[in-house]
């Protein structure tokens, strides 16, 4: 396993009532897989992803990267080394152009890259449909697939092996939605990346390799 979650707790206090999101959540992801999770919205989705992604911290419970504890290694590392995040609002620099963005993270990783980090920028474009002229034009001047495609790209520039992602087609058609998963799919099963999906769709759901289903604070294997 590449990252595990075990027994992880999340709750608000109201008072003396606690509303359990997440409840004893454990567990596991592999390299090589594209995950799914589904759930109703206010189910935990994005709580749990915060989770795992070290954006946020369980009230127990602990998470695992590579049998390592998140924590021992610190939030702030593992998420500048270990983790690439897709956002659904895309999350970009509107003022920068694509490759500037994607050369954001390259500059703060302590990741082996490179030397020419802005030729790995053009290329990684290119791998996921984004030439080097629309690579050239600020973010802001693409279209929402477009810019998704730059925020995998930046996901991917520190050669991070987890992949997370936020509702990542929720503002897309279903013609460019496909196009992005497909992305995902061979990540995962081309470069050995494990990539986590939190969705509604049950039409991405049905594409991956394992599903989970949250539900009143309880993850589970969805047949």
């Amino acid at each position: 396993m590449i990252l595990e979650a075990k027994e992880l707790n999340y709750y608000y206090q109201d008072g003396e009532n606690r509303r359990y999101i997440l409840k004893n959540t454990s567990v596991g992801f592999e390299k090589g897989k594209f995950y799914t999770i589904l759930g109703q919205s206010g189910s935990g989705k994005t709580t749990f992803l915060s989770l795992i992604s070290a954006l946020d911290t369980p009230k127990s419970g602990t998470v695992l990267f590579n049998d390592q504890d998140i924590k021992q290694i610190g939030y702030e590392k593992y998420r500048r080394n270990n983790v690439g995040i897709i956002f659904q609002s895309y999350n970009l620099i509107p003022t920068l152009t694509a490759v500037e963005n994607v050369l954001v993270p390259m500059a703060i990783t302590e990741n082996q890259l490179p030397e020419d980090k802005k030729a790995v920028a053009y290329n990684l474009l290119d791998y996921i449909g984004i030439v080097k002229s629309k690579a050239d034009r600020p973010v802001n001047k693409l279209s929402g697939g477009e810019q998704q495609r730059v925020a995998i790209a930046r996901a991917l520039a520190t050669n991070v092996e987890l992949i997370l992602a936020d509702e990542p087609t929720g503002n897309l058609d279903e013609e460019m939605e496909q196009e992005i998963v497909d992305i995902f799919k061979k990540l995962a099963h081309e470069h050995e990346k494990c990539v986590i999906v939190v969705t509604h769709s049950n039409e991405i759901a049905q594409q991956s390799d394992q599903t989970f289903y949250l539900k009143k604070g309880v993850l589970t294997a969805h047949e």
